[in-house]
């Protein structure tokens, strides 16, 4: 059977608005000149780039391109609200690795889009969000439903457009296409007043772009290349510290050569969990406020940290100025801004981490012993992998375990399927619990931590690989954000599964209610236990959706098979598990990673002597 593409295989493909520009001048299909509107110079133009599938909500003045949309080959899905358009065509892009779009009115419409933006725009994923704007004369006016979004999103954009001709429509609509998947990938805006989507236009394809001092630095430096492999060979404790920048470039091929080659630990932060396999013997695991411990110590004890497509957030450093004090940083990013902004880079490396990793491994060749290598180093590792493994503990008043509940969706769902998560507890345990062995597998809010996050995302991931299967594991509070979007799937046809692990509260904000405020639980239970409000498996069913309900351990995997069974619905699973697991370890926001806690009141030790 031949298997879907996956982000790996889609991400060096040459951008769709790449291909359009260069159209002309190597014989591809030109269209044009043809006499529409704006708006049909919108809709042609998003045909002409290859879209497939549009996430929107029509509204006033984004109307006229809604009018061409009804006969265009581009599927639109119709959302139930603006946000889950956005977090919709995140989801798809980064399940595809190719651009997800969203479609907007103006105001509340567009501003609806303001967070899924600023998600995307954290985690960068490329997205076109399009826009209706008021009408030029009443731009400024306070006009109804006028709001400045190309102002507002400035900030979470990697740029945005205010289209003022018609004439404009293909060149910017195709430039925003190629600023989206381009470089390090990232939201674009697309604001179009409606009197400029009515007005008589041509349309002509391929456009030319005009994006003067836009040339994303693909290829490193080759003596910084030679520089980072002297590092390499002089190391006698490096770490591979590895961020979402490697799936981007989909290159998780050449960093398990890179890896393999040279011996050296490999830590994946939370945006690239499944860009090196998790049962690999290299891999220590994920790094950070909950990572585990030798991936933990692995950084703060190192003398070199190869960092590639990562960008020192501070849920990986912990205090910033006690992180991994001893290590040289040999730091390789596509983005020039993320080196030296957290730490000093010792080498700086500018480039496409595909090609940054590629060179490293021609650059450390002749030196590299493999499996073999830093045997003091892997001695301690090793150790600190046996002493402190992953785990949780049965909860002693007989309810169910979220983590269980999470590990055993992992092992019968499988590593092939594709798994999003909201934000809190539930998707640190699914960071933790579930193995991820292949790119693309994983996705989720991790910069902007966004709840509401899991089941739009899931439903654009669903859209854009149809034959794969797709699980959201939420939680009961970020599934009230956005679970409107189950009414969407079920009209659309859409299949996901949904495992809410209902703890009755906010979970996350409840942990740190017991550490950090003497257990004063202020305002964050929600009811879904004590007064079954709302009461999932019905909510489940308004919605269109099939709803189970699971509360003991004994139930969980025949609950979780009778779901896989069911392909031609969504599937909502409320799992009601206990309310005081805790998710470890856990570093304390603002302290030092040397103080991580592997359990409550329970601190590693690390023996110096061992390095």
């Amino acid at each position: 059977m031949t298997r879907p593409p996956t982000p790996e295989t889609l991400a060096h493909r040459p951008s769709p608005a790449t291909v359009a520009a260069a159209a002309g001048q190597h014989g591809a299909v030109v269209t044009g000149p043809v006499a529409t509107t704006g708006a049909g110079s919108l809709v042609r133009s998003l045909e002409a780039l290859g879209v497939e599938v549009a996430f929107g909500i029509p509204g006033g003045t984004i109307l006229p391109a809604y009018d061409p949309l009804y006969d265009s080959k581009v599927r639109h899905i119709l959302v139930r609200h603006e946000q889950g358009a956005g977090h919709a065509a995140t989801g798809y892009a980064q399940a595809t690795g190719r651009v997800g779009v969203c479609i907007a009115t103006s105001g509340p419409g567009a501003t609806n889009l303001v967070t899924p933006i600023a998600d995307a725009y954290m985690d960068s994923v490329p997205i076109v969000a399009i826009t209706g704007q008021v009408s030029r004369p009443a731009i400024g006016t306070d006009a109804f439903q006028e709001a400045d979004i190309q102002g507002i999103t400035l900030p979470i954009t990697k740029h945005n457009f205010l289209i003022q001709s018609p004439d404009d429509i293909p060149r910017i609509v195709a430039e925003a296409f190629h600023l989206a998947a381009t470089g390090r990938p990232g939201p674009v805006l697309v604001d179009i007043p409606k009197d400029v989507q009515q007005a008589p236009t041509t349309f002509a394809w391929p456009p030319t772009l005009d994006l003067p001092g836009y040339r994303p630095t693909l290829h490193p430096h080759g003596k910084q290349i030679r520089e980072a492999a002297r590092l390499i060979a002089g190391a006698k404790r490096p770490v591979l510290y590895v961020g979402g920048g490697v799936l981007k470039a989909g290159a998780t091929e050449g960093l398990r050569k890179l890896a393999e080659m040279t011996g050296m630990p490999v830590v994946t932060t939370l945006m690239a969990l499944g860009s090196f396999p998790d049962s690999h013997p290299q891999h220590l695991g994920m790094p950070g406020m909950h990572g585990t411990v030798p991936a933990v110590y692995a950084l703060q004890k190192s003398d070199l940290l190869v960092v590639l497509g990562a960008r020192f957030d501070d849920r990986v450093t912990g205090k910033l100025d006690s992180f991994a004090p001893d290590a040289k940083i040999v730091h390789a990013d596509i983005d020039p801004a993320e080196i030296g902004k957290n730490r000093h880079a010792d080498v700086p490396i500018v480039g496409d981490a595909r090609h940054v990793i590629d060179e490293l491994i021609a650059a450390v060749s002749g030196n590299a012993t493999g499996a073999g290598s830093y045997p003091a180093w892997w001695k301690t590792l090793n150790d600190l992998q046996e002493r402190y493994p992953l785990g949780y503990d049965e909860p002693t008043d007989g309810t169910l375990s979220p983590q269980y509940v999470i590990e055993r969706i992992g092992k019968l769902v499988g590593p092939d399927a594709i798994y999003t998560a909201g934000v809190g507890q539930h998707q640190m345990w699914a960071s933790q619990f579930i193995s991820f062995e292949n790119p693309g597998t994983w996705l989720n809010s991790g910069g902007a931590g966004t709840m509401g996050y899991a089941v739009p995302a899931a439903m654009g991931a669903k859209v854009g690989r149809p034959d794969v299967a797709v699980w959201a594991i939420d939680g009961d509070g970020c599934f009230q954000m956005t679970n409107q979007e189950l009414a969407t799937c079920a009209l659309e046809g859409i299949p996901v599964k949904i495992a809410v692990i209902n703890n009755g509260n906010l979970g996350m904000v409840r942990q740190w209610q017991t550490l950090f405020y003497q257990g004063r639980y202020s305002n964050t239970e929600l009811g879904t236990h004590k007064h079954r409000i709302p009461d999932f498996v019905k909510l489940a069913e308004a919605l269109g959706c099939i709803g189970l309900r699971c509360e003991s351990k004994d139930d969980v995997d025949k609950t979780i098979k009778a779901a896989m069974e069911i392909n031609d619905a969504p599937v909502v699973i409320d799992f009601t598990v206990g309310k005081d697991a805790m998710v470890w370890p856990m570093v304390a926001a603002g302290t030092s990673n040397d103080e991580i806690m592997f359990a409550r009141d329970v601190r590693p030790t690390f023996e110096e002597d061992d390095l």
